[in-house]
This record gives structure tokens, C-alpha cells and sequence, in this order.
């Protein structure tokens, strides 16, 4: 497959014209609201004809029910679907028995909300195409989600035409290496002007690929602050799974899932639901990953975070991937798309660092910034009690010390119930470590089974998850023999 070097990067005007001029590449457009922005660029740069069977808009709805059928959105993932699913077939229909020996069909759709007279905020569109891989070939697809943040209708505009040129050139040219696609899906663009949140690959060309890998490199990439999916692998919206509901977040490394995990989110949760403007609720709650946690060295060992992921589905919770190192800013994402109650989940050695003002000399209002932004909206902290290795004291929230000039701000949150110790805790959990689980299940210690959950423990040994060597306990077990 030819590819362009990164030194000689094409630009938007090039790719477009580079694919106007491919007698092998012919499809149809199907844009609805920011204009025809897409479908422009390959008429702005000439020889349009060699790409573009058609061009349509159907702005209206009922011309757009007429065509696509009736959806209860117009900007979502099921419009896309049928718009996608209506001009890829018409144009198989029409034109592959013309010219199907020797051309790859393709459809192209977006339905957006961009800045207008009635609207001034909540800018986002769904975006995709469908595509062959060769000529004949049953349909591939490429299907994302983005978040405009520009404020003004053209640069809006902008941004989605630029957009949609990186994703079909991505497509048609680079749909064997995934990185080049999605690296490239913001050329020409900046990561404050637009988020690709989610993005989905199906088909043929893209048989071996992990969709949830995909939402890692949206965020390793900078395409977006944060990726969603289900526990049972599916790419999500985060968007619409917090939109108006209560948000229990637990962090963590997860490596590997312990009784610690389980006991601290059960109770988190057990308190969460009794809050009063929780009651009748229906709360979400998510395990949380930063790419700091996922970073060995200077990369991501993506087996390892897949690993994890496995684990994490046997709690049956949505996972967050986000590049969000400070608590205020999680708080802050997530406090875009829901006003109700967001709780975080901790251990009192996280605790610690939050208080420590250090981590915030990037802000010019120190930590008292950062707690402000924190704490907004009726943010709760849910803080696992540790116990001290030298003298087995039980450390927890409501008898933490912190630095003398922040004991007093620490008292206020604690009096003023936004830091709540949780409760009902199984004590015998307070010995465990992840690290030291970790590091006892690769030097042969069977002990390590009895401090993860019984499920973990056997999809570890079963799938040989996080480096899990079963020949270090044979070894084992024969040195005993010997003696």
C-alpha cells in the first residue's frame, strides 16, 4: 500500500485533490447541518467529478425521514447508521455493475449541531464512512464522534470540512495502519478547536483490530481528554452516559483488580446511593485509568492495558481512559455533561497528595484554585482508610494530619461532609497492596490468589493475564520436592 512519509505530509487541499484524481475511488456525500463543508473541499480543489457520484443535504426533517427514516435525534450514532446504510447501498446498487470491477465504493455522512441563531452551545456531530478496501469487497466502516469547540459557525464549519477529508483519506489510503489514521484525523487542525471522543472501526479491513485499543490512542494521540467503553468492550459516548446522571469515579492502576478494589467501590457506592439527591437516581458508576497509569518508561505496553481491561469487565462497570492528572480536572469533564452529584473514590494515600501544594504550581491560585474548581457543584471525596506499615495504626479520613498550614482548609471540607471517610470497611483488606500482590504472583507466591476476587484470580491463571507464568510455580513446587 503506498503511504505519504510524515516529512512530506499532504495538506487538506492536496489530499482532497489527490483523491479527485484516483479513477479508483468513487463514492457519494450526505451531509446535514454545517453546511456541505466535506463534500466542498472536493469541489473547491477541481476535478470533483472523478470523485463525487453525488452530493445531498437534507436539512429538512421530514425531507430527511422521507430519505433516511425517522430517528428520535437527528445528531446521533443511529441517524449516521441509516444515512450510511442508505448511500452506500444506492450506490452499489447503481453503479457496481458500470464500473464495480475496478472501483472502491464509498459513502461518506455527517449529521452536526454547530453554532446557529437558536443554538450558542453543546456543538457536536457524528461522522463516518463506508468504504471497500478493494474493489468487490464487502464494506468496512470508520465511525466517530466529535465535540466542536470553536464558538462561531464558520470556524465550525472549518473544522468539520478539514475533519472529514482526514477521515476518507485516512480510509481509502491508510486503512492498513490504524495509527497513520488516526494521528491524522486532526492534520491541519488543533486539539482546542476539536475533540474525537469516540471512534469506532468495523468491517473487513479492520478484522484484527481492538476498538478499545482505539479509544487509548484517541487519548494517547490528543484527540480527546478522555475515551469510553462498556464492560463489555463496546466504544461509548461519554457525553451521553453522564448526561444527567450521578457519577461514582474509582482511579486506579488495576493491576491487578484486589479485594481492596471490590470493598472500596461497594462501600463508596453504599454511601453514595444515601446521599438525598441521589435517591431515585439512576447512578453510574466507572472504573477510571490515566495514561500516567498505563506509561511504562516512555510507552504504553498495550497487552498490559488490555489485560487490565479484561479485569476490570469482571465488575461489570464502564471504564474511563483520560490524560487527566489532577482530580479537579476529571471533576471539571465530568461536570460538562451532568449538574448532578460526582463522587470520587480513593485511598488515603491519594488523599495525601492532594494536599500537597506542589502539584499545583501551574495554577495561579495554588491549591486553593484547584479545590475551588474541585469541590463545585457538591463534589464528594470517598476516602479508604489505609494502615500504617511501622505501627498499624489505622489511618483514615477523619484522623488524617496534613500540613499544618492546610489542617484548617482539610477540617472545613471534612465538617462540611465534601471529604467523607467511608465506612464498613473489611479491615482485613487494609494489608493489601496491588504492588505487592503484583509482584508475588510473578515470583511464584501463591498467596496472591487469596487477596484478588475469586474471578480475577481465575481469568489471571486461566488467559496467562499481566505476565502470569504458571512453570515459576512448577519450579517451585520441584525445589520443594527436592528438599
Amino acid at each position: 500500500m503506498e503511504t505519504v512519509p510524515e516529512m512530506h505530509r499532504l495538506d487538506t487541499h492536496q489530499k482532497a485533490l489527490r483523491i479527485n484524481l484516483d479513477k479508483t475511488k468513487y463514492g457519494s456525500f450526505a451531509e446535514i447541518g454545517a453546511g456541505q463543508e466535506v463534500a466542498r473541499w472536493f469541489f473547491r480543489v477541481g476535478a470533483a467529478a472523478g470523485t463525487i457520484a453525488k452530493s445531498i443535504s437534507a436539512y429538512d426533517m421530514t425531507v430527511s425521514d422521507a430519505i433516511y427514516g425517522h430517528t428520535g435525534r437527528y445528531v446521533s450514532r443511529t441517524r449516521l447508521e441509516r444515512m450510511l446504510d442508505y448511500e452506500y447501498q444506492l450506490m452499489v446498487e447503481r453503479l457496481s455493475e458500470k464500473r464495480g470491477a475496478d472501483t472502491r465504493f464509498f459513502a461518506f455522512s455527517n449529521t452536526v449541531v454547530a453554532k446557529s441563531y437558536s443554538r450558542n452551545e453543546n456543538f457536536h456531530g457524528w461522522m463516518g464512512i463506508r468504504f471497500q478496501d478493494h474493489p468487490g469487497a464487502e464494506p468496512s466502516q470508520i465511525v466517530l464522534h466529535v465535540t466542536l469547540l470553536d464558538k462561531e459557525n464558520l470556524p465550525q464549519q472549518e473544522v468539520i470540512g478539514i475533519l472529514g477529508v482526514n477521515l476518507i483519506y485516512g480510509a481509502l489510503y491508510e486503512f492498513e495502519n490504524h495509527v497513520n489514521i488516526m494521528k491524522s484525523l486532526i492534520h491541519d487542525l488543533t486539539n482546542d478547536r476539536v475533540e474525537v471522543d469516540l471512534i469506532k472501526f468495523t468491517g473487513p479491513a479492520f478484522q484484527n483490530l481492538d476498538n478499545r485499543l482505539m479509544s487509548l490512542e484517541l487519548v494517547q494521540y490528543g484527540l480527546s481528554p478522555a475515551a469510553m467503553f462498556t464492560a463489555q468492550g463496546e466504544v461509548a459516548l461519554p457525553a451521553e452516559e453522564f448526561h444527567k446522571r450521578p457519577v461514582l469515579v474509582t482511579r486506579g492502576s488495576f493491576r491487578p483488580i484486589t479485594n481492596v478494589t471490590v470493598d472500596m467501590m461497594g462501600c463508596a457506592l453504599a454511601q453514595f446511593v444515601q446521599e438525598p439527591n441521589n435517591h431515585d437516581e439512576n447512578i453510574l458508576v466507572v472504573t477510571e485509568m490515566t495514561l500516567n497509569n498505563l506509561v511504562e518508561g516512555d510507552v504504553i505496553n498495550t497487552q498490559d492495558f488490555l489485560d487490565r481491561v479484561d479485569l476490570l469487565a469482571t465488575l461489570g462497570r464502564p471504564v474511563l481512559i483520560t490524560s487527566f492528572g489532577e482530580f479537579y480536572r476529571l471533576a471539571n469533564y465530568l461536570q460538562r455533561y451532568t449538574s448532578k452529584m460526582v463522587g470520587l473514590v480513593m485511598g488515603v494515600p491519594t488523599l495525601r497528595q492532594i494536599f500537597q501544594e506542589k502539584y499545583y504550581n501551574n495554577l495561579a491560585g495554588g491549591i486553593l484554585e484547584s479545590f475551588g474548581r474541585l469541590f463545585k457543584n457538591d463534589l464528594k471525596l470517598y476516602v479508604y482508610p489505609m494502615q500504617d506499615n511501622a505501627t498499624g495504626a489505622v489511618i483514615t479520613a477523619g484522623n488524617l494530619r496534613v500540613a499544618s498550614q492546610l489542617q484548617h482548609l482539610y477540617n472545613y471540607l471534612i465538617e462540611n461532609q465534601h471529604i467523607q471517610a467511608i465506612r464498613d470497611y473489611k479491615p482485613d483488606n487494609l494489608r493489601i497492596f496491588s504492588r505487592d500482590v503484583y509482584k508475588r504472583m510473578h515470583e511464584g507466591d501463591p498467596t496472591w490468589m487469596d487477596d484478588v476476587p475469586p474471578g480475577v484470580g481465575l481469568l489471571i491463571c486461566q488467559r496467562r493475564l499481566m505476565g502470569y507464568n504458571p512453570s515459576v510455580y512448577e519450579v517451585d513446587a520441584e525445589n520443594l520436592k527436592g528438599q
